[in-house]
């Protein structure tokens, strides 16, 4: 008998990625994460936890890798998610903002991704969060103070914010993260 099941849908031409070459990237998230990936050709992925695995966690971290992948991080970025226990993926959906308006998604995606890529690129280097667009997504790797961030700079672009008032914002938060990881350094312990 094999443990729960979750389940997850990713794009047809993203199954390729999540199996890798020779089958290695599904190797590798089944061996670190104690998983089952059962992969279909037309994007239908069922994670199972196998039977002598102790956390039942790494389902929903399988689930956020397989999902990571499936919205367009190359591999070495998600597995990310696997080697530190505090990172997390996020997603935006910019269907839940502009409906099924495709002229709208592809706008906002063109000021997220910017001219030749300079604005997700500076959103990834102030934030040290990995930021990739894909289809109707914004997907997001990183610490969750990383993660927020850089959601709300995507968040700023979305409601009409211009570029120079969100790298405003990204320069005050880096100087933020910058400050707490000082402090958490110099914190003497208890």
């Amino acid at each position: 008998m094999t443990g729960p099941d979750t389940f997850v849908r990713i794009p047809k031409e993203r199954v390729g990625i999540l199996i890798g070459p020779e089958g290695k990237v599904k190797a590798y998230i089944e061996s670190k994460l104690n998983i089952k990936l059962d992969v279909e050709s037309e994007g239908s992925v069922t994670i199972t936890l196998n039977e002598n695995a102790s956390d039942p966690s790494v389902l929903l971290k399988g689930k956020d890798v397989v999902t990571a992948i499936g919205r367009g991080f190359p591999p070495e970025t998600t597995f990310r998610l696997i080697r530190n226990e505090d990172d997390i993926f996020d997603l935006v959906d910019l269907r839940l903002i502009f409906g099924r308006s495709e002229s709208d998604i592809k706008r906002i995606k063109g000021r997220i991704i910017g001219t030749e890529g300079k604005t997700r690129k500076l959103i990834e280097e102030l934030t040290e969060a990995n930021v990739v667009v894909y289809g109707h997504t914004v997907g997001l790797i990183g610490s969750f103070e990383q993660v927020d961030a850089a959601r709300n700079a995507v968040q700023m672009i979305v409601e009409g914010c211009q570029h120079h008032t969100v790298y405003k914002y990204l320069q005050r938060k880096r100087t933020e993260l910058k400050k707490q990881k000082m402090e958490l350094w110099e914190k003497p312990p208890e």
